[in-house]
């Protein structure tokens, strides 16, 4: 069983800038295959962006996702984690603040992020949860992979 953040997280950054418009975060997330980025400026977290953030937060209100940005939208100052914290301790910050994923942060710079579904594969991996963030997902029918 993984211990450290560092062991179960994805690598890497998925991130636009402040002013990028949701679209562009949009279609980053598409391209990409993830649900959510980083929003940063000078190598430097200052929002996450979901999916479910553009959706309610800017398309269901009306707004013009083209004008709307990424940091009018997303969650500002997010709760973040170190590589070498214990992945106990990121349960514990995700169940503290009912969040699903964390930014791995070192040295004040972004390296990843975790998610309750990497938590799941490695703390239980028989779990349903577990299973479905295995999962490749779907294409869905009507719809052009990218």
């Amino acid at each position: 069983m993984a211990e450290f953040v560092r062991d179960v997280m994805t690598a890497g950054v998925v991130a636009v800038l402040p002013g990028a418009s949701l679209v562009e975060a949009a279609r980053l997330m598409r391209a990409r295959d993830v649900g959510d980025v980083l929003v940063a400026t000078h190598g430097q977290v200052v929002g996450v962006l979901t999916d479910r953030d553009i959706t309610l937060r800017a398309v269901a209100a009306g707004a013009d996702p083209l004008r709307v940005s990424a940091r009018s939208v997303c969650t500002p100052n997010p709760i973040v984690i170190g590589p070498d914290d214990t992945v106990t301790a990121a349960l514990g910050l995700m169940r503290e603040h009912a969040i699903r994923r964390l930014p791995v942060v070192e040295d004040g710079h972004p390296v990843g992020m975790v998610s309750l579904g990497d938590l799941a594969v490695s703390r239980q991996p028989e779990s349903a949860l577990a299973h479905i963030s295995r999962a490749e997902p779907d294409a869905r029918p009507g719809t052009t992979p990218t």
